[in-house]
């Protein structure tokens, strides 16, 4: 089975992007970020593994149309 560095790429962004308000709460309630320091580490090692097996593949400008594909493929 091959894996699909794409939808790792796009997991990973999602799940670093839950950090964020994540970090926000934890911020705002005065506590430290655990969780979301977790969510960010694994969102973005997920992102760095794809970039990293997958050289050159991703851009910034690419990123929607790559939401898209993604999201595509595994509705269809």
């Amino acid at each position: 089975m091959e894996l699909d560095f794409d939808l790792i790429f796009v997991a990973g962004l999602v799940i670093g992007a839950f950090a964020i308000p994540a970090f926000v709460s934890a911020y705002s309630d005065k506590r430290r970020p655990k969780f979301a320091v977790l969510l960010a580490l694994v969102g973005g090692g997920m992102a760095a593994y794809a970039v990293n097996q997958n050289p050159g593949a991703y851009s910034v400008a690419g990123v929607p149309d790559l939401f898209v594909q993604v999201i595509g493929t595994y509705l269809n």
